[in-house]
């Protein structure tokens, strides 16, 4: 292994694979410290029906899931029906366990920041542990003012309830500078 040549390199937090890769993933790094995150409720575009998504889920953490990424249904969110991506993640949180639940907004189809800030006030009440930017799949993506507006709502939720929501950039960071 790379790392035992190089025990000075620090480590990845987790490797993310797909839900059928789960358990392959789990004894590649048994012992490791790494966790195993997957993608679920079909990622990337997350349109699929809600048993399909809590079924992938359900699937990932049967096989060892430490985190779940999911991605919100970005169709109903534009289309205003907040309660349906509101109790999507919910269910899909409760399927979770003892899991991490990412909540992906894939800020680069919301438009705009005020839909950025509705998305992950949304996902933080729902249940997020933490809130991700993208798939890594749209562009835009981890834009400073998007993970600004994402860091203010975590902030706000904090001062409110005194919980420590994760904020997970992604997408589009390419050197150290961004």
């Amino acid at each position: 292994h790379l790392h035992d040549l190089h025990p000075d390199l620090p480590q990845v937090a987790a490797v993310c694979v797909y839900p059928s890769m789960v358990g392959l993933a789990k004894s590649m790094v048994k012992d490791s410290g790494v966790k195993v995150a997957s993608v679920s409720t079909a990622f990337p575009s997350g349109q699929a029906p809600l048993d399909v998504k809590i079924t992938d889920t359900k699937y990932a953490v049967d096989q060892g899931a430490d985190e779940i990424d999911m991605v919100i249904s970005r169709g109903k969110f534009l289309a205003g029906e907040y309660a349906f991506v509101f109790d999507e993640i919910a269910q899909i949180k409760e399927v979770c366990g003892q899991a991490r639940l990412k909540v992906i907004l894939e800020t680069g189809e919301l438009a705009t920041l005020d839909n950025v800030r509705k998305a992950s006030d949304l996902a933080i009440y729902a249940g997020a542990d933490f809130i991700k930017t993208s798939t890594g799949k749209i562009a835009p993506a981890a834009t400073p003012p998007v993970v600004l507006v994402m860091l203010e709502s975590v902030r706000d939720f904090y001062e409110m309830a005194g919980v420590r929501i994760g904020v997970k950039p992604a997408g589009g960071i390419r050197n150290t500078k961004d």
